[in-house]
Formats: C-alpha cells, sequence, structure tokens
C-alpha cells in the first residue's frame, strides 16, 4: 500500500512533459539573462511609465481623449455598416454555428481534420477574440444565437419576451458560471469533436432558454458568456458601434484606443470578478501543469490525507488522483476570489492615501477595468502559438469540413503549414505583450483617476498602491511564463 501511495506523484508529473514542450516546442531553452533581471527591467518600465504618465497627463489633456468621431458616412465605412453587408454576416454566423456543430457530431473524429475544433477553438476562441480587440463589438451584430432569436421573433413575435424579471442579485454570475465552464472544458475536458458537438447543443439550449425566460436583451446583456466576455474585450477598441435606429444603420465611431475602458465603470462586482476570471484563469493554465504548481499538492497536502485515503480507499491510486483533479478544479474556481483579495487590498490602500469618501466598492468598481489590457496580452502570450501553428489548417479544412475527401472550395490540397517560433522568439514576444499590457493598464488608472479625484495630487497618489500592483501582477505573470519555457522537458522522478 505504501509503496502504491509513492506512484501518484510520478503519475501527475507525466502530466508535464507534452504541455512543456507545447510552449517550449519540444527544445530546452535557458534564458538568456537570469529571471530577476527581466523581472527588475519590466518593474523600472512600470515605474518609469508612472512617471512619465503622471508629469504630462493632466486633467486638462484627458478631456481629449473622450471625444469620438462618427465615420459612418465615408463611403467605404457606409458600406461596411449597410444592412445588406451586416445581414450577410449575420447569415454568415449562424451558417457557421450550424456547421461547427454539424461537423463535430458527424464529421471525422480525428480532432486535426475535423473543421469544428479548429473553427472553434482556434478561429473564434482566439482569433475573433483578437479581431475584437481592433474593430470593436462586431459580435453584437451578428451573434448567432441572437440572431437565431430575431428570427423567431419575425416568425412568432413575443417568443423570447421576458417572462419572468431578471433578479437583480444575479447580476453576471450566469455569464461567470459559464465562463468557468468554458475554461474547465478547455483545460480538463478533452474536448474532441463529438463532444463539442454535444456542448454547443446544450449551450444553444441554455441560451434559448435564458432568452425566453428573461428576455433577449436581458440574457444576452448578462447571461450569454460570449456576449460579455467580447463586449468587454471590445471596450479596448478605436471602433465603437452605436444604435442609430434613425439612420437605418449602425452608427461607426472612431475614438482613442482603450478610452472604451473609460465609458462607464463595472456597474457590478460580479462583473468585477468576471474580469479577474479573464486574467486568473490564464494565470492558472500557465501554472496549473507546471512543476512547482503540481509539487504544492503532492509534496505539501498530498502528505496531510495520505493515511486516511490509505486507509479508506480500495484503490488508493485512483482515489489520489481524483483527490488531484478536484483540487485543481477547486483552485481555479477560486482563483479569481484569490485575486479579488489582492485588488481589494491595493483599493483599500488607494482609499487610505488618498482618505477618499468614496466607498471601497465604488472605487473597486471604478477601476475594474483597468484590468481588462492586462488579462488580454496574457491570453495573447499564452495562446498566440496556436494561432500560428494551427490557425492556416483552417483553410484546409472548410473545403472538407466533415473529413469525408471533399474539396469543395479547391483549398483542401494548399501547401498550408503552420509557423513554429522558437523559443526564444516566443518568451521575449511575451515579455514583451505584458509588459505593454500593464503600462496601458497604468495610463487607463491614471486617466481614471484624474477624472475621480478632485486634484492631480490626489490622483497621482491614489496610482502608487495601483503601480505596486502592477509591478506583482508582472512579476508573477512573467515568472509564471518563464516556467515551462526554462524548464523544457520534464523530468520525472522515479518512483520510491
Amino acid at each position: 500500500m505504501r509503496k502504491h501511495a509513492r506512484i501518484p506523484p510520478a503519475a501527475a508529473a507525466l502530466l508535464l512533459p507534452s504541455w512543456a514542450a507545447a510552449h517550449s516546442f519540444g527544445t530546452v531553452y535557458t534564458l538568456p539573462i537570469p529571471f530577476w533581471i527581466y523581472a527588475y527591467g519590466a518593474s523600472a518600465a512600470l515605474i518609469v511609465s508612472f512617471a512619465l504618465v503622471g508629469y504630462f497627463v493632466n486633467a486638462g489633456s484627458a478631456k481629449k481623449n473622450f471625444a469620438t468621431r462618427d465615420i459612418g458616412g465615408n463611403r467605404v465605412v457606409a458600406s461596411l455598416v449597410s444592412p445588406g453587408f451586416i445581414g450577410a454576416l449575420r447569415l454568415l454566423s449562424v451558417a457557421g454555428l450550424l456547421l461547427t456543430i454539424a461537423t463535430g457530431l458527424f464529421g471525422a473524429r480525428n480532432s486535426f481534420t475535423n473543421f469544428s475544433m479548429t473553427f472553434f477553438w482556434i478561429a473564434f476562441a482566439l482569433g475573433f477574440t483578437y479581431l475584437t480587440a481592433v474593430i470593436g463589438d462586431l459580435y453584437a451584430l451578428i451573434n448567432p444565437w441572437a440572431v437565431l432569436c430575431d428570427w423567431c421573433e419575425r416568425i412568432a413575435a413575443g417568443t423570447f419576451r421576458a417572462r419572468l424579471r431578471y433578479p437583480h442579485f444575479l447580476g453576471y454570475w450566469p455569464a461567470f458560471v459559464l465562463y468557468f465552464i468554458y475554461i474547465w472544458i478547455e483545460l480538463f475536458g478533452h474536448s474532441e469533436p463529438r463532444s463539442l458537438g454535444h456542448i454547443l447543443l446544450a449551450y444553444s439550449a441554455l441560451t434559448f432558454a435564458g432568452a425566453w425566460l428573461f428576455g433577449r436583451e436581458t440574457w444576452f446583456r448578462y447571461g450569454e458568456l460570449f456576449a460579455v466576455f467580447l463586449r468587454v474585450i471590445a471596450m479596448m477598441a478605436p471602433f465603437e458601434y452605436a444604435e442609430s435606429p434613425a439612420a437605418g444603420r449602425p452608427r461607426f465611431m472612431l475614438r482613442q484606443p482603450f478610452i472604451g475602458l473609460l465609458r462607464r465603470p463595472a456597474e457590478d462586482m460580479s462583473l468585477l470578478v468576471f474580469v479577474l476570471f479573464m486574467l486568473s484563469s490564464t494565470a492558472f493554465d500557465g501554472a496549473h501543469d507546471t512543476l512547482p504548481w503540481v509539487n504544492i499538492f503532492w509534496k505539501h497536502l498530498w502528505p496531510l490525507i495520505e493515511g486516511v485515503v490509505m486507509r479508506l480507499s480500495a484503490h488508493p491510486y485512483a482515489a489520489a488522483v481524483e483527490i488531484f483533479y478536484g483540487w485543481q478544479w477547486g483552485m481555479l474556481a477560486l482563483s479569481p476570489f484569490i485575486y479579488l483579495g489582492v485588488y481589494l487590498f491595493f483599493i483599500v490602500l488607494t482609499k487610505k492615501v488618498t482618505r477618499s469618501d468614496a466607498s471601497l466598492r465604488e472605487l473597486a468598481l471604478r477601476f475594474a477595468f483597468m484590468l481588462v489590457p492586462i488579462a488580454f496580452v496574457y491570453n495573447i502570450t499564452h495562446y498566440y502559438t496556436l494561432l500560428l501553428t494551427q490557425g492556416p489548417s483552417l483553410a484546409r479544412l472548410v473545403s472538407d469540413p466533415f473529413g469525408r475527401g471533399w474539396n469543395l472550395f479547391g483549398t483542401r490540397d494548399l501547401p498550408v503549414d503552420g509557423l513554429i517560433p522558437s523559443a526564444g522568439s516566443v518568451w521575449h514576444t511575451q515579455v514583451w505583450l505584458i509588459l505593454v499590457g500593464h503600462i496601458i493598464s497604468v495610463y487607463v488608472a491614471h486617466l481614471e483617476a484624474l477624472r475621480l479625484f478632485p486634484t492631480s495630487r490626489k490622483a497621482a497618489l491614489s496610482q502608487i498602491p495601483m503601480l505596486f500592483l502592477m509591478v506583482l501582477f508582472t512579476t508573477v505573470g512573467l515568472w509564471i511564463l518563464s516556467l515551462p519555457i526554462a524548464s523544457g522537458q520534464v523530468i520525472v522522478p522515479p518512483p520510491q
């Protein structure tokens, strides 16, 4: 029994090589300089940026940042937001959803030859997210589930009228719960085409049920995961879509990038937790398969419960693995609340140094969206290589979506190969992305402070705790990224 009890740590560590290889592409990469130099350099860059922003940006100059311009009158832009073009995109959006479900259920079982896996996880979950940060919330206009609701309304008016008043206390918690399930599926669900098809069917049924019960507008504002997620991402975009029924088309507004994060504060604590989960889930993904993280359980927690499991379980190995994964899932669920505690600690410091009369809740919500650029660059740094390595295969898959040997568009045999960058290039790109994301957050937070506090001095004081928060997030982010790349292939210790 004691011999079998020693197997789980080694077995858990065996999970590491494939993930490490995916991030370092099968090669051992040693950082060109010690990690602490990267950390100090990034922190110094943040401090210098803080000083420059505090010196050059004042309340007067900040007001100019909020100016917008309607560019919908431009001939090219007008054609892009015309009812006909938007209608075509809505049709393609619904077709993409239906094709993803159909190919998942009835296509090839091989994930690499099935259209659904690449289209959903790579093109939509990654590519469209990054595109949204550039072009704005196009998803709000072409959301396939919302489009299907609209079509049903045309056939039977009142189908998606509100039957129950949406409870105020629910806030964005439905979207958060769905977000957690989505990340769980991504990290632990071992998704394959069939399961993805079933998941999308279930999600569609849930979305239509929510819209039927609480009304289309309400559910797509608070409950539909991708609508909430992409709406937050779109706040960073230099373009904004605004409803204009009189003009017969959406207004297309040009604005300063990232200024949308300051249009309005987060309206509820549940939305703050949602934003924090955007950050914490990506950090968790980067850490949860690394040797230091796995050792937290097997070296420190497992010895505390090992004896009990040995006595009570007929299959201690299986029980140990189940407990290990239960711990992983629990830590994923706790991660946004751990980040929330850290965030609120620095908000308390901000309140104290400024002696502000604003409540802790108000301050926390006012600065919530400054975290979005950080969460966004974390997402890019962890996943952008998937776009380079797997994204190009979509050109072939679209001609043979079911894996039946078709060549619908003549692209099945295109010599499209993914780009595999070197580990060094990946690491340095990640460092710069994380640093730029934090600098942008420093700038956004300073603009918000200038609007919130009565004097420039108090605004600057308020940002000192925020600066330390940014330094903390930067250092932790770089450290997490350095773990798999610096480790390469993990050497598994033999069972004792």
